[in-house]
C-alpha cells in the first residue's frame, strides 16, 4: 500500500540515499517528507519512500538513508534491508513529531530515528 501523498515541506538539512558502488539505476527516491508531527501536519512521522522502476528485484543490503544537518554538525543514518520488487515501493519511516493526533504511516519496511 502506498502512503498518503502530502505536499512535502521544506527540509532544513539534506537527506540522501547511499548506494553500493554498482547500484542499479532503477531505484529512485519517490518521496521525502520532513514535516511529520509538526503542528497541522497531515502525518505523524517523517519518511522517505523508494520505488523500483526496473524489471528486476533489487537487494537493499548495504544501502542506507542518511541525513546531514545544514550546518554539517550532525549526521544520522538508517540502514536498509530486504529488497524491492519491480514496480513496488519501500517505505522508510523516520522520527515522529509531537503532534500525536496526526495519522500514522502505513506499516514501514524500515524504521529509523532521523528527525
Amino acid at each position: 500500500m502506498r502512503p498518503f501523498r502530502p505536499r512535502p515541506l521544506a527540509l532544513l538539512g539534506a537527506a540522501l540515499l547511499v548506494l553500493p558502488l554498482a547500484a542499479p539505476a532503477q531505484v529512485i527516491i519517490s518521496q521525502v517528507y520532513g514535516g511529520g508531527g509538526n503542528s497541522g501536519a497531515p502525518l505523524r512521522s517523517d519518511f522517505v519512500e523508494l520505488f523500483n522502476a526496473g524489471s528486476e528485484n533489487v537487494s537493499l543490503e548495504g544501502w542506507s538513508v542518511q541525513y546531514a544537518s545544514s550546518t554539517g554538525t550532525s549526521w544520522q543514518r538508517t540502514n536498509l534491508s530486504g529488497s524491492i520488487a519491480p514496480g513496488q515501493y519501500y517505505l522508510v519511516k523516520q522520527a515522529d513529531g509531537s503532534n500525536t493526533a496526526a495519522p500514522a504511516l502505513p506499516a514501514p519496511d524500515a524504521t529509523g530515528s532521523i528527525a
